[in-house]
């Protein structure tokens, strides 16, 4: 008998993915609720993973999220449906901790990717300095935050005033918008640039070329492989998510 007939080997320690969900609904809808606007799978209400309602203030954000849903095929595919996933996590997390949300995107600001610059090669000093001096700019002028700026990875502390001036900018966001700057946050490295989108200083291209100036700059040099590539993509799509549910809130 050849080799070849032999099934695979599977190596010590690898495990099968799980299998999908089979689809269970035909229809993706939305309803008006006490609680908002809900997403409804043929008439019923989706439950998020903790049993809450899925239902958003904004009938926009329940159109989208319900889009989400009529696009799967076959089988329910999570990774394909990064609005849900921000949407549930601001229904089953940021609802019940606001405060530790608000306070790890402060603390973000006080290490904020904006206030570290290479020390060189000039060219690259000259792109952060064109992406992120007008958003420190607009955050001083707008907040009255002031933020010291450090050449390579040092820690430089900030100004209290700065950051607490960045704690009274996010105190009165509601629920979903929390959870979108929190997620903007996270996937930039930058509260700053976080707000810039919130408040429509920066659209998302101009956001996300921004959050990585130094990434491209690696990548022109050296290249990016494919699989670099599909997580970058993946967290672009989470963005993508984060923004949508500012501009239904706020649109």
């Amino acid at each position: 008998m050849s080799t070849n007939d032999n099934p695979p080997r599977r190596s010590p320690g690898a495990a099968a993915k799980p299998e999908l969900p089979k689809r269970f609904y035909a229809q993706a809808g939305i309803g008006e609720t006490e609680d908002g606007f809900a997403v409804l799978l043929d008439g019923r209400p989706v439950k998020t993973p903790a049993r809450n309602t899925l239902a958003v203030p904004s009938r926009a954000l329940a159109e989208a999220l319900a889009a989400e849903w009529a696009a799967q095929g076959e089988r329910i595919d999570p990774a394909t449906m990064p609005l849900n996933r921000l949407v549930n996590s601001a229904v089953d997390g940021v609802a019940g901790q606001a405060e530790a949300v608000r306070a790890e995107v402060v603390k973000y600001a006080g290490s904020d990717l904006l206030c570290y610059r290479a020390e060189g090669p000039p060219r690259l000093v000259e792109i952060q300095s064109r992406h992120w001096d007008p958003v420190l700019g607009w955050v001083h002028q707008t907040f009255g935050a002031h933020f010291v700026l450090a050449e390579g990875v040092m820690f430089v502390e900030q100004p209290e005033k700065a950051t607490t001036a960045i704690a009274d900018a996010i105190a009165g966001l509601d629920t979903f918008e929390l959870a979108a700057l929190s997620t903007m946050t996270t996937l930039t490295g930058s509260a700053l640039l976080a707000l810039a989108v919130l408040h429509g200083r920066l659209d998302l291209d101009a956001a996300w070329a921004a959050a990585h100036v130094d990434e491209d700059w690696n990548i022109e040099l050296w290249g990016q492989d494919e699989e670099a590539q599909q997580r970058r993509a993946n967290r672009r799509a989470e963005m993508q998510a984060a923004v949508t549910v500012i501009g239904a809130i706020r649109g």
